[in-house]
């Protein structure tokens, strides 16, 4: 007899569970994803059943051979998209979630302005790690929720295609994405393995870059547990068979110079229209957007090397092809176009106010975690699954690391509700920045690949 207390037990001891065991549990979270058990047709896990075996998991672990029965699991509880007879080569990138990291707004219309298509399945934030779903929900009218029709036809007519997890990729993984969020339980590399790896190959995807954050603003604090991660991921991918390429990439202070779903929009769309800013600097978000272009361009066999992949996606953001692509899937996805070509028209809020520096000298640090979290309570994140999330709330940063500031001069601009006392957060924000007299170096944008 199925016993979801008796696997929740064992995991809790810190005993390995079988295959069986762990196809039975996730098996058992939804009626959707019920395949494993014969005859059921009605939730057999609880939401507290769930909560409790991620808890177990976070503390005890699971081994190599667990986490692929979990990843394993995961992808059967639903459908798997076959993308075969679409032309191209599919590849698509994740980020294991940072806070400004707005990458794949702009990486998926490039690459496929390159040449590949791009099927990407994104999600929403997860603790103080924004979400690209959220984001791109600031764009009025733009439907992450596509059928897998206009899914396929949006892929073979434009070459890329952003979507949400629908109800029948990987249920399983949906209902524990939702609670990992609100239960302290993301931080956890074979639940974070198991989550990404299931869906992007029920999306269809023949190959994938992994953009594994490590720093203050990522859920890999050091390079030493980032690498963990980046091995498990690969390990993984490549016993199921998906070729997987992972880089390790430095979060230790907002990628760009925008926090905050439209904010962050806005920054794309100056990316993608080769516009310049004179106050603030997106050179790490155009460097890195590049840098993954490459990676999946040589996955995808569209050219030989890395110098090759990043001359062709360089040129495809300069002469305006990304930014076409990007348009037109706005404007198959149901968005509003004209937002994006006057980005102005954007839901930014309209309370503007500058948070200044207190002391003459350099930034040096960054509690980038924090930075998130102050987003969360300006509005723009969840505290729980129910909020919704305000799209115009935000930062932006008119210095970041190693830059030189005076006193009184702007370290940000918030964009913020009319009602809010700012007071307490402007404190909170004060002590995430941390100015010295003597300027370090910056740590570089990219470690290491695996």
């Amino acid at each position: 007899m199925f016993n979801p207390s008796l696997i929740i037990k064992k995991k809790r001891d810190g005993l390995k569970l079988s295959k069986e065991e762990i196809s039975a549990f996730i098996g058992g979270l939804s009626s959707d994803a019920s395949g494993n058990l014969p005859g059921k047709n009605v939730a057999t896990v609880t939401d507290y059943q769930a909560t409790a075996f991620l808890m177990a998991v976070y503390f005890s672990g699971m081994s190599l051979d667990e986490t692929i029965a979990l990843t394993e699991a995961m992808l059967r509880s639903g459908e798997r998209y076959d993308l075969s007879k679409i032309p191209g080569f599919k590849v698509d990138k994740h980020s294991t979630g940072g806070v400004g990291d707005k990458v794949s707004l702009i990486l998926a219309p490039l690459a496929a302005a390159c040449g590949l298509k791009v099927p990407m399945m994104s999600g929403r934030g997860l603790g103080f790690s924004g979400g690209t779903l959220d984001k791109l929900e600031s764009i009025r009218g733009f439907d992450v929720h596509l059928s897998r029709e206009k899914f396929e036809k949006t892929l073979e007519s434009v070459g890329c295609a952003m979507i949400g997890q629908s109800e029948k990729i990987a249920p399983a993984d949906k209902k524990l994405y939702a609670l990992r969020d609100v239960t302290a339980t993301v931080e956890c590399i074979p639940l974070i393995t198991a989550s990404i790896l299931s869906k992007k190959m029920a999306e269809g995807t023949e190959a994938l870059i992994l953009d594994v954050k490590v720093g203050s603003g990522a859920f890999m604090k050091t390079r030493e547990e980032a690498r963990k991660l980046a091995k498990t991921l690969t390990q993984v991918a490549k016993k199921m068979k998906l070729p997987t390429r992972a880089i390790l990439t430095n979060m230790n202070q907002p990628l760009g110079y925008a926090v905050g779903n439209a904010l962050e929009v806005q920054e794309c769309v100056e990316i993608l229209r080769n516009e310049k800013r004179t106050d603030s600097s997106s050179a790490d978000l155009k460097e890195l957007t590049i840098q993954l272009c490459a990676h999946m361009l040589e996955l995808g066999k569209v050219v030989r090397n890395m110098t090759e992949g990043r001359k062709l996606a360089h040129s495809k953001l300069l002469d305006g092809s990304a930014w076409k692509v990007f348009q037109a899937m706005v404007r198959t996805q149901g968005g509003d176009v004209n937002q994006i070509t006057h980005p102005e028209n954007l839901p930014l809020a309209q309370r503007r106010v500058s948070w200044s520096s207190k002391k003459r000298g350099f930034i040096n640090k960054m509690n980038t975690e924090n930075i998130g979290l102050l987003l969360i309570e300006l509005g723009g994140g969840r505290r729980k699954t129910s909020d919704v999330i305000d799209p115009g709330v935000g930062m932006v940063f008119h210095k970041k690391l190693g830059s030189p500031i005076q006193v009184g001069e702007p370290i940000a601009t918030i964009y913020a509700q009319t009602h809010m006392d700012l007071t307490e957060l402007e404190q909170k924000f004060h002590q995430s920045i941390e100015i010295t007299k003597a300027r370090k170096p910056v740590p570089k944008l990219i470690f290491e690949q695996f």
